[in-house]
């Protein structure tokens, strides 16, 4: 099959906001009180998803609240990822100008933040016009401060068309009836839901963490499950696989 859109998430907010300079160390303390509190309670294989909503919808409210007291300029957001150790998994160039090369829209998701995730992919110079991101959009002040986050709140758990309704997101996948997926969490695993269509999706889940008690939950769900991967050596082995052999040599030597 040849693909025609495809999806992923990227949470992109502890390494980078936590550990800049604009943020007060007594927040940064904060924020890693949060985690340390609700992100035991994300992966817990024994709960729910209707059981962990309203302790992810506590974690990122509480988190937002708490980044709108640091008074935070829309000016310094380049500079803190120019200077923090922000990395995209190896093989990221020939993933992101591959797809854009073939005409692939690439719809990120990401419970992090969008303008921090934006700026990453844009410093390392893969921001191609096939990319929709749908995220935590910082909203500034007349004076450019933080006052708030845009719209709706997107956390772990609620990655799907119910965040996307406004977005062009359905508009731009008419039409698309294969989609790659690629996760690390259960909760990526409903990015495609709603989307009109659809007849095949391959699904590939990074298993980061507490891989012992979570791998089986993985196994069952996603169709792919690469553990500890820090590489895109197996998606780049995927698109090349299923895409015209004249299109990946193109874009190999570009």
């Amino acid at each position: 099959m040849e693909s025609d859109a495809l999806l992923l998430t990227f949470c992109v907010f502890a390494d980078i906001l936590d550990n800049s300079k604009i943020i007060s160390e007594e927040c940064q303390n904060e924020l890693k009180a949060l985690l340390h509190h609700y992100y035991p309670i994300e992966i817990d294989p024994h709960r729910t998803i209707r059981e962990k909503l309203p302790h992810m919808v506590e974690w990122w409210t509480k988190a937002h609240n708490l980044l709108c007291q640091q008074k935070i300029q829309k000016v310094q957001i380049a500079q803190v990822v120019r200077e923090s150790n922000a990395m995209l998994r190896e093989g990221y160039k020939t993933f992101f100008n591959t797809l854009y090369q073939n005409n692939i829209p690439l719809f990120i998701f990401s419970a992090g933040i969008g303008d921090i995730l934006e700026e990453i992919i844009r410093q390392m110079k893969v921001f191609h016009p096939n990319i929709h991101i749908v995220s935590n959009y910082m909203d500034f002040d007349e004076d450019g401060f933080l006052q708030g986050f845009k719209g709706q709140l997107i956390h772990t758990y609620n990655k799907n068309s119910s965040v996307c309704e406004n977005s062009g997101y359905f508009q731009q996948l008419q039409g698309k009836t294969n989609i790659l997926l690629l996760g690390d969490s259960m909760g990526d695993l409903t990015m495609a839901d709603g989307v009109p269509g659809v007849e095949n999706i391959l699904k590939i889940g990074f298993l980061n963490d507490k891989v012992e008690e979570r791998r089986e939950r993985y196994m069952d769900s996603y169709d792919i499950v690469l553990e500890k991967d820090e590489t895109l050596d197996v998606v780049n082995g995927v698109l090349q696989h299923i895409l015209p052999r004249g299109d990946w040599r193109e874009t190999q030597g570009s």
